[in-house]
This record gives C-alpha cells, structure tokens and sequence, in this order.
C-alpha cells in the first residue's frame, strides 16, 4: 500500500470504536482487497479479548482479505454479533461466496454461537446464499434469534436454499434438546416471489418461534400470502409482520385475516400497497374486532379499500387503547367516507391516531358499482395469474441453477396499483406544487415534456427543486419507477445542455438539500431520502450526466451521514453504481 493510504488507514482506526465486546469498522470506507490491506484490522480483531460482535458494514472486503479476517477469528468463541451488512461494494459477485465461506467457515471453528447475523444491502444473488449456506447449519447458529437479509437479490432460488438451510438448522439443534429459536427475520426487496415465501414458510412452521417477519417488495401475490398466513398462525409469539408492497387481493387478505384471528400478541401490521381491497379489508376489520388488543400500528394504505370497508376498519379499533397510528391514505374512501372514518374515531378517542387522507382517490360513488368492478378485476387477475404460472415455470426452473432470475408480477396486478376511477387531469405546477405518485401519473404520457416546460432550467436552484419533487414519488412499482424516472432524464437532459446552466452547482445544492453537505443558509433538508437516492442511481448513468460530477457524488454519498443510516439499501445500490460509472 502506499504511505498515504497507510497514514488515512491509520487515522480510520485511532476513530475505531472499541468497547462493551464490540468492535467497530463501520462507515470507514476501507477498501480490504489483498492481506496486506488487511493488516490493521486483523490487529484489532487479535488484540480484542472476548470479542463479542464485530462491525465490517460500510466497508469492500475481497476475497483474500476475507480469508485472513476469518483466520483471526477462528480463535474467538465468544462472537456473537456479526454486522456485517454493505461490505462488498465494487466487488464483483462471484467474489462474495468464497469470502462468506471463509468468513462462516472460521466462526464454526472458533465454536462461536451466534445471536445475530446481518449481511443486508449484499447483492450477491442465490450463489451468494451458498456462502453462508453451511454456517446456518451449524452450531453456531443453532443460537440465532436475528437474521438480515435485506436487500441481497436473492430471487426465487436463494429462497429456497435459504429455507432449506433454516429447516435443517431446526432439525440438527432439536436433536440435541435445543430447537432453533429465530425471532426476528428480515428479507425484504429480494424478489422471492411466490416460490421462495411458500419455501419460507414451510421453514418458518417448523421453527414457531418468530417475533418479528419483514419481508416488503417481493413479488409475492394471494399464493404466497396464504402460505405466509399459515405459517404466522404456528408462530404465536408474533409481533411484527411487515410484507409492505406486496400483492395480497382479497383472497390473500382474507387468508392472512384468518392468521391474525389466531395470533394474540401482534402489536404492528404493515400491510400498505399490497392490494388488500375491500374484501380483504372486511375481513382483516373482522379479526381486529374479535381480537389483537396489543395493536399498536396498523398500515392499509394504497390498497384500493373503498368507502364501506374503511368503516369496518374504523369500527374494528373500538377498544384498542393500544394503538398509535393507523394509516388509510391513498384509497379510493371518498370524501365523505374520510369525513365518516374521523368520526367514528372521534368517538372511541383516537382521532389523534389517524395518518393524512391527502392521496385517498375516492369520489363518494355508489360503493356496489365499484365493488362490481372490483369483482371483475380480481376475476381477470386470477386468470393472468394462472397463465403466468404456465409461462414462468422455466424462469423458476433456472432459479433452481443460482442464476438471478425475476418474474415480473402480471402485468394486469401492476396497472392495478394505480389505477383509479378515472379522475380528471392535473396540470405540472399543481403536481410540483403538491406530488404524489397519482398526480404524476396522471398527467399522462407527456407529463415529462410539460414539468420540463414548466421549469426554468436555467435557474439551477428551480431544477434542484423540480428534482427533488420528482424523486420523491418514486416507488419500486413498475409504472412509477418508470414515469419518474422519464420525468428526470427530460427535466436533468434539458438543464445540462443548457449553456447557462451549472452541473456543479446543481449537485452541491442537491447535497444541502438532502441534508448530506452543510450551508451556511438555513435550508431544510428533505425527511426521505429514499426517491432520490434511487432517482440518482438512474440519472447517473444516463448520457447526459457529466462523468466528472459521478466522484462528487461518490465521497459524499460514501461519508458517515446519520441522514443516509436510514435508507441503507438505496444508498449501497447508488455506491455500487458509481464505482462503476
């Protein structure tokens, strides 16, 4: 290494974090490629008695490095904790298993017991599970009570190989008097689809002991949903279910309705953008009125619930003194039936509990006509579905071989998300004015022509903001996804070949207002970074965008930023695209 790189490593490890039996590399940047890079921190890891719980996140470890962290660790047996999320940024894939082994390898022979394990925001795909295939088996992590894997690409096959491996750990840790005991499980984002949560869920019957299940963005429809369901309703201990942005429709809804009529101990239930509509919300309305008094959040938003069902659900929370937030935004209840919701609540005292109702896309219709077509939407997707269980077995079959292969959701379910009862246009300032997914889509198919139109590219601080309004809608639907980020390349093309314009400008003004660069102006930075992170990570790799600006983004976007700890998975997925850039 040269002398410089060694100073700057040194200097990451005197602001190391050592203490109470962790130790910490988090959010150094260290790019731990050859052993020699790895020098330091095997020196930290040896001299550390009792090492309990070890932080590589935010860091690029590669394959020979890995090799001699994981021989300094085969002599600790009191690790416990292995954070090590985000740490293969700019390594190629096939590199990521061999390091995992290594890695799993030296905690079995230092006889470790684990109680948490955290490789998310790792995209290392189904080959990647292979990696730690064998340490889930082990003894080492017959103690595991948490396990992350958000984030990870796993797709159909890694779910599989995922659910066998925690089958098996079941089975080899009850032999010996102990069963597996998991609590807390989390893969969400990782296209597991219908296939890789039936497998989960076989798994997760078996082991029974789950307190918290986090699986949002998966792909999965009504199928995977009921299996879901039933293994929830072998797992009595449940808190948490969290499956946001999914596809339940009713018959999924009404599965997992059956689920929560068993369980007692949930206190949050996240449910939003997952299609439940009014049928499934009847029924999930009629297990929360004969039970789950520990409620504490219950998340129904963009669902497409109409007027009556809402009011079931308002109704169902009489008595749950519990509950802190509940959340209807973005159906189709109506103006009406929002005003009927408040009342209701209003008179059981939990008014206070209730979100905003600015993206409901109801207009107080007869309830019955859309029910009716609710109905025949729901029967043309159940025949889209069987056609696209035909057509996808090949897809499936190719998962099987650890290849990382996505089946998209029917086309039909995806238009669904966002459909609505035909509302009347909207024009470009009253959507920068106020955005939502529903006012970008709706300006329709020219809707990037007019927001460009409408903004003064040659004023830099009119295009951050126009940007930032934009990004802010993005969601990981298909048809969002698409039109925001149409809507950027027109508005960000336009800016940067306008002569007047300042590329650099507009970055570092783009940094203060997503809180990551300080002013000496007072400007309020925006609370989700999320949209724009993943808008950025499409922009960037468009023609337009100067090389140049790509390091700008790079160092700031690499720096600790409490701003940025909450979107982890954006943030490694903008990395990974800028050392490539």
């Amino acid at each position: 290494m040269a002398s410089e790189d060694i100073n700057l490593l040194t200097e990451s490890f005197a602001k190391t974090k050592v203490g109470g039996g962790e130790l910490s590399f988090k959010g150094r940047g260290l790019k731990l490629t050859t052993a020699e890079d790895a020098n330091e921190v095997i020196k930290e890891i040896e001299k550390y008695e009792e090492l309990q719980a070890l932080r590589l996140e935010g860091n690029t470890v590669g394959v020979e490095a890995a090799k001699v962290i994981a021989k300094a660790l085969e002599s600790k047996p009191d690790m416990k904790k292995c954070f090590w999320s985000d740490m293969f940024t700019g390594r190629l894939r096939a590199e990521i298993p061999p390091a995992l082994i290594s890695l799993g390898n030296a905690l079995i022979t230092a006889g470790a017991q684990l109680v948490e394990l955290d490789l998310s925001d790792n995209a290392f795909g189904p080959d990647g599970v292979r990696g730690f295939e064998a340490l889930l088996k082990s003894q080492a992590c017959f103690s595991l009570q948490e396990l992350k894997l958000n984030n990870c690409g796993m797709g159909i096959g890694g779910g599989k190989i995922l659910a066998a491996a925690l089958a098996e750990c079941h089975k080899k840790s009850s032999v010996l008097g102990k069963p597996f005991a998991l609590r807390v499980f989390v893969a969400g984002r990782n296209r597991l689809e219908n296939d890789g949560a039936s497998a989960l869920a076989e798994a997760f019957t078996a082991i029974g002991t789950l307190q918290e299940v986090h699986m949002p963005q998966n792909g999965i429809n009504h199928c995977g949903i009921t299996a879901l369901a039933g293994a929830f309703s072998s797992n009595p201990l449940l808190k948490v279910i969290n499956l946001n942005d999914n596809t339940f429709t009713d018959k999924g809804g009404i599965a997992m309705a059956e689920a929560l009529r068993i369980l007692r101990q949930v206190e949050v239930i996240n449910f939003g953008d997952c299609l439940v509509r009014s049928k499934g919300a009847q029924a999930i309305a009629g297990a929360l009125k004969d039970g789950l008094h520990k409620l504490k959040e219950l998340n129904l938003s963009f669902c497409e619930i109409r007027h009556e069902a809402a009011l079931a659900i308002a109704q169902s929370l009489e008595g749950k003194s519990e509950l802190e937030k509940l959340d209807l935004n973005g159906n189709a209840i109506g103006g009406s039936g929002c005003d009927r919701v408040v009342e209701i609540l209003e008179n059981f005292n939990m008014a206070d509990v209730l979100g905003s109702f600015s993206d409901d896309e109801g207009d107080d219709e007869d309830d019955e006509d859309l029910e009716e077509e609710e109905e025949e939407e729901e029967e043309e997707e159940d025949e889209e579905e069987e056609d696209e269980d035909e057509d996808d077995d090949d897809d499936h079959d190719e998962d099987e071989d650890g290849h990382n292969q996505s089946v998209s959701p029917p086309k039909k379910i995806l238009e669904s998300h966002v459909a609505v009862a035909s509302p009347p246009p909207i024009d470009a300032s009253t959507f920068l004015a106020f955005p939502s997914p529903d006012k970008l889509l709706r300006l329709g198919p020219k809707r990037s022509s007019l927001i460009a139109q409408q903004t003064d590219v040659a004023d830099t601080e009119k295009v951050v903001q126009a940007f930032i309004q934009i990004s802010s809608v993005f969601k990981d639907d298909v048809t969002i996804k698409s039109a925001v980020f149409e809507t950027a390349d027109a508005l960000l093309d336009k800016a940067f070949h306008t002569a007047s314009f300042q590329a650099h400008l507009f970055v570092t003004s783009l940094l203060i207002h997503m809180g990551l660069l300080k002013s000496e102006e007072k400007v309020k930075a925006i609370s989700s970074l999320y949209g724009p992170l993943m808008t950025l990570n499409h922009v960037v790799q468009q023609e337009y965008f100067p090389k140049a600006l790509a390091p700008v983004l790079l160092a700031f976007i690499t720096k600790p930023n409490r701003a940025l700890e909450a979107f982890s998975s954006a943030r490694h997925t903008l990395l990974q695209t800028l050392h490539t850039v």
